[in-house]
């Protein structure tokens, strides 16, 4: 039980540290981004547009990163049921930032002048980016009404489709690096491809381990007096009930008791 229990513990930590990992290019690239904004550097002349109007980019890039380095802590189990309290407050901070990722993305991508590598507004890479940021936003909405109704099967479920998609952009730096270094720099159809094939795989791995878990909520464990069939020996705060006794709320079975026959 020991080794089965450290086992699981080490294998949720990976977990954990490989998806901060996947993070950490796009949250530096944003970082960068937003030091670049400020001031502390200078702004290309492609990128002069996001100096003239700053605020959706700010928006999505800590909507991102708050969604994509809380999220990966609630990948933990020892986490999610030592520290309750900290999961639930982590948990509505990383879903609020992944909604105003995936809106302020949108939006972007409807109204920001987009640089002549990611082609026509509603070509390939702009109808992949409306769809996918609609997809998370959906999914994060259905995450929350789901654990409003306490359906955590299906909380758990869609939010992980949602965070699959969030972590596209660490994704498509592995996918992209690679292609580049070994072939030169993508044209925009294969740059579309190539980060639409990023959101894909992440989608398909997410709903992989879905499917993996059981879909069925674990029965409340049910109470017995018949003690042939207890689990134990009773626990009580007064004297042993049996199962031949009456159950009283005070002298002759008052309010909630049962009478002796």
């Amino acid at each position: 039980m020991t080794t089965t229990s450290a086992r699981n513990t080490r294998n949720a930590r990976l977990v954990v540290a490989g998806l901060l990992l996947l993070t950490a290019v796009p949250v530096l690239a944003g970082a960068l981004r937003i030091a670049t904004l400020s001031g502390a550097g200078e702004v290309t002349p492609d990128k002069s547009y996001m100096a003239l109007d700053p605020a959706p980019v700010v928006v999505h890039i800590i909507g991102a990163t708050l969604f994509c380095v809380l999220g990966a802590f609630q990948f933990h189990r020892g986490f999610r049921q030592r520290r309750p309290g900290r999961h639930r407050i982590a948990g509505r901070l990383a879903a609020a930032g992944g909604f105003a990722a995936a809106l302020s993305g949108i939006w972007m991508t409807l109204f920001y002048p987009l640089p002549h590598h990611d082609g026509a507004r509603f070509g390939l890479l702009g109808t992949e980016r409306i769809l996918f940021g609609t997809l998370m936003a959906a999914a994060i909405v259905i995450s929350f009404l789901a654990i409003r109704r306490r359906n955590i099967v299906r909380h758990r479920a869609w939010m992980m489709r949602g965070y699959a998609i969030a972590q596209g952009a660490g994704t498509q730096a592995v996918i992209i690096a690679p292609w580049i270094a070994a072939f030169g720099d993508t044209d925009v159809v294969t740059r579309a491809v190539l980060m639409g094939t990023a959101w894909t795989l992440n989608l398909a791995v997410a709903e992989w381990i879905i499917r993996r878990r059981p879909q069925h909520r674990v029965p409340a464990p049910q109470v017995t007096t018949n003690p042939a069939i207890s689990a134990g020996p009773a626990i009580s705060a007064g004297p042993a009930i049996s199962a031949g006794s009456p159950v009283t709320a005070g002298p002759a079975g008052r309010r909630g008791g049962m009478r002796k026959p």
